[in-house]
């Protein structure tokens, strides 16, 4: 204790005790945490009541892995696909770059002819980084195509070393660190994927890991990032759970004990638990300085961390977008919908087509009266989505109206009123499908097909078309 030194915490203004040193610690038998993780029990959440301080970075940012974790469960994009997508990653990232990377398979010609291209756009954001297998030769091919860094994968669980890689910590460590030093040699710098962080031994393998990771960065100085990986969705984020399954406990350890800045610090959620959202943001809170997600959240299993769910989380934590284009969220979900066929889930946060769509007929006639009500925000100036009444038997003329203007998008000199033939036709249609025994809400599809019957009986266009103002022809005496 005599021995320790006492230093200044520039962060918290606080004199602080060094810290002791964490050797690793090369157990016979695997540390599987069986009384977290039973596995022929639901896993548990226990506690400790050890709680780490917040430890907001000064700059945080999201990475992106649409086209590797995203494409490990989905069929591959193609060349034209990824490149359009990049393009609306560096739109939305904003001037200041919020999205900072991208990571991209190299193993195919035409996962390289995709990086290439997305190379050849000059973006300085998002950064083209890759993914490869820990061999010399993929190595170099990360150095040809002109990269700067590249992920590694370094399992850092029991379940991995013992299990899957059939080593000892010892001879793991000593296996990643060999080729670590191969990918330091040729000048590229490496982020370690640490995956199945939530399941190791943090103490006894990851930290002293992490600190091996930062003696050689001082020697070849050249940045090596940490990305904690939470392979099965295990982390949690309340305050004083115990480790491996604690997001602070794991971002303070790596940070504090190993001494890894938070520049150099970026956590990769999976959902299994529904926490991936949780996490990322608490990863952040604590000293992780990037989150890598995923569009949509399309990923292994349940998915990564949607990346436009973080997009939301940094305007919340910091009162500003830092210029993120968030329309183009909405763009990427039609892009998806229409030219790759992927189908968003209608209630999926933000981009689904159900998120902002009022049902319950007393929330409707709130809503109607002031959308703040019952909308999140102004969805119309973030994201071109204005928010929507669902029309039931409830709706009346006023709300099919409302439905036809937002849906439909109409400008304020198009837009129609309760008062026209065309809503009092549909609103008839309404009616006769409910007093037929009707009990479900009515789809969008069958509105836009009976409206576009409806238009075809009273020879008027469709709204939102060349001429939609001959729909405001009124209808005297209509009721709601």
């Amino acid at each position: 204790m005599e021995n320790r030194r006492v230093t200044m915490n520039n962060k918290t203004n606080l004199l602080e005790l060094e810290e002791h040193m964490y050797p690793l610690v090369d157990v016979k038998t695997p540390n599987v945490f069986r009384n977290l993780f039973p596995y022929s029990e639901v896993p548990k959440i226990a506690f400790n009541d050890r709680v780490v301080p917040h430890h907001m970075p000064e700059e945080i940012w999201i990475t992106d892995t649409t086209f590797r974790d995203g494409q490990q469960s989905r069929a591959p994009y193609s060349t034209e696909q990824i490149v359009t997508i990049f393009d609306y990653l560096h739109k939305l990232g904003g001037p200041k770059g919020k999205i900072r990377q991208s990571e991209f398979f190299l193993y195919s010609k035409k996962d390289r002819d995709a990086v290439i291209k997305c190379m050849e756009r000059g973006y300085k954001f998002p950064e083209v980084t890759s993914w490869i297998r820990a061999n010399k030769k993929d190595f170099e091919l990360v150095k040809d195509i002109g990269m700067k860094e590249t992920g590694i994968l370094v399992s850092c669980s029991d379940y991995h070393i013992f299990y899957k890689m059939k080593m000892t910590r010892r001879e793991a460590m000593e296996h990643y660190l060999g080729i670590i030093r191969d990918c330091l040699e040729i000048g590229v710098s490496p982020r370690c994927h640490l995956e199945d962080i939530t399941r190791a031994d943090i103490y006894g393998y990851v930290i002293p890991f992490c600190l091996e990771l930062m003696r050689l960065m001082e020697f070849y100085q050249i940045p090596i990032k940490v990305r904690c990986c939470d392979t099965m969705g295990y982390g949690v984020n309340y305050p004083g759970a115990v480790i491996p399954r604690s997001v602070p406990g794991i971002i303070y350890g790596i940070m504090t004990h190993a001494g890894v800045p938070s520049e150099l610090i970026e956590w990769h959620g999976h959902n299994d638990f529904y926490k991936a959202v949780t996490n990322s943001t608490t990863a952040w809170l604590y000293g992780a300085s990037g989150v890598n997600c995923s569009l949509f959240g399309i990923g292994e299993r349940t998915g990564n961390t949607p990346l436009e769910a973080m997009v939301f989380e940094y305007a919340q934590l910091r009162g500003t977008l830092d210029g993120m284009d968030t329309r183009i969220i909405t763009e990427l979900a039609e892009y998806y919908e229409k030219e790759i066929g992927y189908h968003v889930p209608p209630r999926t946060p933000f981009v689904g087509e159900n998120f902002n769509v009022t049902r319950a007929g007393i929330h409707a006639d709130g809503l109607l009266k002031n959308e703040e009500i019952y909308n999140i925000f102004d969805t119309d100036k973030f994201l071109n989505r204005p928010v929507l009444v669902a029309v039931s038997n409830t709706s009346g003329l006023a709300g099919i109206a409302h439905w036809i203007n937002t849906y439909y998008h109409l400008p304020e000199e198009e837009k129609i009123s309760k008062d026209t033939p065309l809503v009092k036709m549909v609103k008839e249609w309404v009616d006769r499908e409910y007093e037929s025994g009707r009990v479900t809400i009515l789809t969008n599809q069958e509105l836009v097909t009976v409206i576009s019957d409806s238009c075809k009986k009273l020879n008027i266009p469709l709204p939102g078309r060349k001429g939609a103002p001959a729909l405001k022809e009124t209808v005297p005496d209509s009721e709601l």
